[in-house]
């Protein structure tokens, strides 16, 4: 019996009695997610909203990158166990929050696809917006290099803000219309309105 309290049988013994107790997979309290969801959009929202006017501010994009990286693991962690944060679980808001972290996730465009599929989902139960997935939807096919659908994604050309490669343009706006979009020429307006402030 003495043998049995040693600290190499304990170990084990005390290692396999522990991975017993845990539960795989057990829900989190899903308004403490809300809220850290709510938390991490404020954080990185301020950050945007705050960038620096004038020549790259090197100290700004450090914190920005990290800010996204640190929520892009976040969220990955918790959709990965858990999968898609959907309406019922955070809510309206919350739900947006966790579309924008991964619309936000671009330089790891296999997890931003990863959510999309989880997004395509969610919104074909009525658990997330079809508003959201268009834009993820853009932001993804823009991030592998294919036409976008709905016309969400701009960049600067001539100093100029337009929209990136559109697949069938006649036919944008219907796209639009259909996830609950307004016309493309009414956002191209607002985002250059944007983009000169």
């Amino acid at each position: 019996m003495d043998s049995l309290r040693t600290p190499l049988t304990c170990v084990p013994l005390f290692c396999l009695l522990a991975a017993a107790c845990v539960v795989p997979n057990a829900a989190p309290d899903w308004e403490a997610v809300r809220l850290e969801l709510a938390r991490r959009v404020a954080e990185e929202q301020d950050l945007r909203s705050n960038r620096p006017s004038g020549s790259p501010d090197h100290a700004w994009l450090e914190r920005l990158e990290a800010v996204d990286a640190d929520n892009r693991a976040w969220l990955r962690a918790l959709v990965d166990a858990h999968g898609w944060l959907t309406i019922s679980r955070v809510g309206n808001e919350g739900a947006g929050d966790a579309w924008l972290l991964a619309q936000h996730a671009d330089p790891d465009v296999d997890f931003q696809e990863r959510c999309l599929e989880w997004m395509r989902a969610a919104v074909a139960i009525g658990e997330a917006t079809p508003t959201n997935l268009a834009y993820l939807e853009d932001r993804v096919a823009v991030n592998r290099g294919r036409p976008q659908i709905y016309g969400t994604q701009f960049h600067e050309v001539d100093g100029e803000m337009v929209p990136r490669l559109l697949a069938d343009p006649e036919r944008v706006d219907e796209r639009r219309a259909s996830v609950g979009l307004g016309p493309l020429e009414e956002y191209a307006r607002l985002i250059r309105e944007l983009s000169r402030k």
